[in-house]
């Protein structure tokens, strides 16, 4: 087996010219990514030889940000600034640094990154489980939940496996480590009578139209905040969804959905469509759903989730996370669900009961 080279000798190889090649890290950019230079030589040691030489006309060092000696928690920052951040959107980008800050740094920031071992990881994972949350604490206890645990240690794993590939550490301490299983929670679905209710309050406080379509389509709260009435055809019934709205500390931003599956056109059901064509006549916005305090804003996702809550408590039902709600359409095929709901829709919202039968008349003799 070919003995692992060190962090900062560089890295020699063969073409397939047959000539050798080597490369050395000489710096970074501002992006965070490695400049490299390299040489070229007949033989294997010619080139080390060459290797060496630039080594030494470079200074000889590995950049001062990166070796193998250097804190845990100044590579986990370097790490997460460099390779990690420029991946992942502004919402997610919070959540990695509150739990960097907040539980990692603390507890391993100050051990040599070459000697971080498994041990030290399963214990960390073990005291931020038992006693590791910063605050409510009265309301949720002293730990940290599984889930919490698990993206801890998803980013220690992330973080030192770049590493293993700087060639800063041979191996990643943190594979194998045991950490707390992950348990898919149970949806909690409305039930007949309760939709009928929720839908009823729904109409009562100005939410009517925005509820039913997602019960009808099953949109992310993102992606529903983020239509616009261009989107819609009213006359084949066809919804372009393709952006999504996302709240960074207050500030509305929009953008493509996260995967290229996630756009998508999608044919309401003929009832929905006339609730829409109704509804769009009170509307002086671009957005389907604006928000009524600011302008040519739509409504910002978290005050959707909020009145989810304030409508189910309103109207009697159980309290279901805004992700059930699109659980019916998720599960069932489309047909059986939009039938289903525009039954609801006439017993709800009265003015629609004549449009509504004719559709579901159409969809039972289907």
């Amino acid at each position: 087996m070919a003995r692992k080279r060190k962090a900062g000798d560089g890295t020699v190889r063969q073409r397939k010219d047959g000539r050798w090649e080597g490369r050395i890290v000489i710096g970074y950019d501002d992006n965070g990514y490695p400049k490299t230079k390299n040489v070229l030589a007949k033989t294997k040691k010619e080139c080390l030889e060459k290797l060496q030489k630039l080594k030494e006309e470079c200074g000889g060092q590995t950049p001062a940000k990166v070796r193998p000696e250097m804190p845990f928690g100044d590579w986990l920052k370097y790490w997460y600034e460099n390779h990690s951040k420029p991946k992942i959107r502004p919402t997610t980008q919070k959540t990695y640094e509150d739990r960097i800050r907040l539980h990692i740094i603390p507890e391993l920031g100050g051990i040599p990154l070459n000697k971080l071992t498994q041990n030290d990881l399963q214990q960390f994972y073990g005291r931020i489980k038992k006693g590791g949350r910063k605050r409510l604490t009265e309301k949720y206890g002293d730990g940290l939940s599984d889930r919490t645990v698990r993206m801890c240690h998803a980013t220690c794993r992330s973080a030192l496996e770049k590493a293993v590939q700087e060639g800063l550490i041979r191996v990643n301490p943190a594979i194998g480590c045991k950490i707390p299983p992950k348990k898919a929670r149970e949806m909690q679905v409305l039930t007949r009578e309760e939709l009928q209710r929720f839908l009823i309050q729904a109409k009562a406080e100005g939410y009517y139209e925005l509820f039913l379509l997602d019960l009808a389509t099953g949109l992310r709260r993102g992606e529903l905040m983020a239509l616009q009435w261009d989107d819609l055809n009213f006359k084949t019934g066809v919804l372009n969804v393709n952006k999504q709205v996302y709240d960074v500390r207050g500030e509305l931003q929009l953008s493509t959905p996260k995967t290229k599956s996630s756009i998508r056109k999608l044919v309401l059901p003929p009832a929905v469509v006339d609730v829409l064509r109704e509804y769009k006549e009170t509307v002086d916005s671009r957005w389907m759903f604006p928000s009524p305090v600011k302008g040519d804003c739509p409504i910002t996702p978290g005050v959707v989730r909020r009145r989810l809550q304030l409508i189910l408590e309103h109207a009697g039902c159980k309290h279901v996370r805004f992700h059930d709600i699109r659980h019916p359409y998720v599960k069932h095929t489309t047909k059986i669900f939009s039938l289903r709901l525009m039954n609801f829709q006439a017993q709800a919202y009265p003015d629609a009961r004549r449009k509504t039968r004719g559709a579901c008349q159409l969809h039972q003799g289907e």
